[in-house]
């Protein structure tokens, strides 16, 4: 192919991911902090009635991240995008974005929602001191799914962070 076809086939290809991933992001903001917590309060009671373990998690937690809706969109390379609440006592302390970018062998579109809960002052204290989150890095997470649930209990919680992911639509 020839240099120049093959510049603006890599231009053309960067243009649409970037009007995809851009026309989710929009989508995906909240329109006032009231409407973030009134979605994240949604996402919790959901999350609930769905897993009586989660229930029994947050009464122990130190503090609650919840991302509503977290937008993922990618062809090769892609990107997520999402705001969330920091919710201690109930009540909203701070909010967040999460960002992400990859490349690879991926394809597709979702959406999802996801609860960290805080366990530890270590946690507390990396969100707080790290400006940010990244799984793998910091305190221990526990992603918590219907095998895991099933072994956990007030006594069993020795982890720093327990993540629930709820609500998926779409295939990525």
């Amino acid at each position: 192919m020839h240099p120049s076809r093959r510049h603006a086939h890599k231009l053309l290809f960067s243009a649409a991911i970037a009007w995809a991933t851009g026309l989710n992001i929009k989508a995906s903001f909240a329109a006032t902090a009231d409407d973030l917590h009134q979605d994240a309060d949604q996402t919790l009671k959901t999350l609930f009635r769905q897993n009586a373990t989660a229930a029994l998690i947050s009464q122990k937690s130190k503090a609650t991240l919840v991302f509503p809706k977290i937008i993922k969109a990618g062809l090769v390379f892609g990107g997520s995008y999402g705001e969330g609440v920091l919710l201690k006592n109930g009540r909203p302390a701070a909010y967040y974005n999460s960002i992400s970018a990859s490349w690879g062998f991926q394809a597709g579109a979702e959406s999802f929602a996801y609860v960290l809960f805080l366990m530890s002052d270590k946690a507390l204290t990396y969100l707080d001191e790290s400006k940010g989150w990244e799984l793998g890095v910091g305190p221990t997470v526990v992603a918590v799914n219907e095998g895991v649930a099933r072994n956990l209990s007030s006594s069993t919680l020795r982890d720093d962070v327990y993540a629930f992911i709820l609500d998926q639509q779409g295939l990525m």
